[in-house]
């Protein structure tokens, strides 16, 4: 699964072109594992992950899926022959969209020859609070308690694991078990921006409360010297696992 605590950051490419991604990842050689979002994929399409294939690099393929099931199933067949490690289906898109993800994975991976994606079920976006899911949404659940539902429904319907904030990383990993693979996006350093991350966390905290990978973008991608930023990041890891 990881190797090292740098194989455990995937850094998004979220950036409007091919080219701009390309820069990014020339200028960041020491990154394994990239995260291609919908902007990036809308602008340049699947070849962006093509590129970063040849260049050995891992993908997680963000496009959090959410329609009916034949569309979501559809959907995850085309995007799992492209050979990539991650993809996301919104874990709300309901259990049977989520099962015929499942299989559409195993079918689409196969007849293209290559390993089908890890599928990971988004439990509720970091940019929402407490707040919005009550008034807005209408979720009558406490935040973590809609969280771990979801994240429940994504490991009862045969996903991988989930993508969660990581305000929730802990309990999930307490209820779901260590073979269900946790990802936690709105992962700050102290030291950087929290932008539009409602709960978020250090990356040495979100490790330690239970998290598989985290995504941080912003504080890397943003820097004024992206290198510096992602060795800082790697220096404090090693330190707060030491």
């Amino acid at each position: 699964m990881y190797t090292s605590l740098e194989d455990r950051i995937i850094v998004p490419l979220d950036v409007p072109t091919e080219a701009e991604a390309i820069a990014l990842v020339e200028q960041l050689p020491q990154v394994s594992f990239w995260k291609v979002g919908l902007e990036l994929f809308v602008s340049a399409g699947p070849k962006i992950i093509k590129t970063l294939k040849n260049q050995q690099k891992r993908i997680f393929l963000d496009l959090k899926f959410h329609d009916i099931p034949n569309t979501v199933a559809r959907a995850t067949g085309a995007a799992a022959a492209y050979g990539v490690d991650l993809l996301t289906i919104h874990a709300v898109a309901g259990r049977s969209a989520l099962k015929a993800a499942v299989t559409a994975a195993e079918e689409g991976a196969k007849a293209a020859g290559c390993q089908p994606p890890k599928l990971m079920g988004i439990t509720l976006l970091t940019s929402l609070t407490s707040r919005d899911l009550a008034f807005d949404l209408k979720i009558p659940l406490e935040l973590p308690e809609y969280a771990l539902q979801m994240a429940l429904l994504a490991q009862d319907t045969g996903l991988n694991g989930a993508v969660c904030s990581p305000q929730e990383v802990q309990q999930l990993r307490q209820v779901c078990g260590d073979d269900f693979l946790l990802i936690c996006p709105g992962v700050r350093p102290k030291w950087s921006e929290v932008g539009d991350q409602r709960r978020a966390m250090t990356p040495v905290e979100a490790l330690k409360a239970g998290a598989d990978y985290l995504v941080i973008g912003r504080p890397i991608t943003a820097a004024a010297e992206p290198r510096v930023a992602w060795g800082r990041i790697c220096e404090e890891l090693a330190a707060g696992s030491a």
